[in-house]
């Protein structure tokens, strides 16, 4: 079964599907992808079923959680990726922006070459490699990419 076709499991047809929240939380993405990496498929003898509950898959969970991430912003390629990095408790920025040159903003332009208390800023978006003052160890660059698995 694919994962947009409808469930022929008894208890999908009783219950239904589950509704998406109109307006989309960072707990509701969080929960979105536990779902869609847990309730990932397995294969059986009889066909793929859900890991976690055994039922056909894609089970209710895991539809529910496709759809949540599909409303934020993913991709089916990132969702897939998703599910294949394995790791349900991966993080997904909120709100979603694509990385790349395009979705950064443009960098304020500076008023003078001094910055703070005297010192001379590094010209836009150039960090200096040491602090200034110190002994020469390296500082780590600033987290701004999101650590979440790209697809390939």
């Amino acid at each position: 079964m694919r994962v947009g076709e409808q469930s022929t499991d008894p208890i999908d047809q009783i219950l239904g599907e589950v509704p998406v929240p109109a307006s989309l939380t960072p707990e509701d993405v969080r929960l979105a992808v536990r779902a869609v990496v847990v309730h990932a498929a397995e294969e059986w003898p009889a066909g793929p079923k859900c890991r976690n509950d055994g039922a056909a898959y894609p089970c209710r969970l895991h539809r529910w959680g496709r759809r949540v991430l599909a409303a934020h912003g993913l991709n089916e390629r990132q969702i897939d990726a998703l599910v294949r990095h394995g790791n349900p408790f991966v993080h997904v920025p909120f709100p979603f922006v694509l990385t790349g040159p395009a979705a950064r903003p443009p960098a304020p332009a500076a008023q003078s070459p001094r910055g703070q208390a005297g010192r001379v800023a590094a010209p836009n978006g150039v960090r200096p490699a040491t602090r200034p003052g110190a002994t020469g160890r390296p500082v780590a660059p600033p987290a701004t990419r999101p650590r979440w698995p790209r697809a390939s």
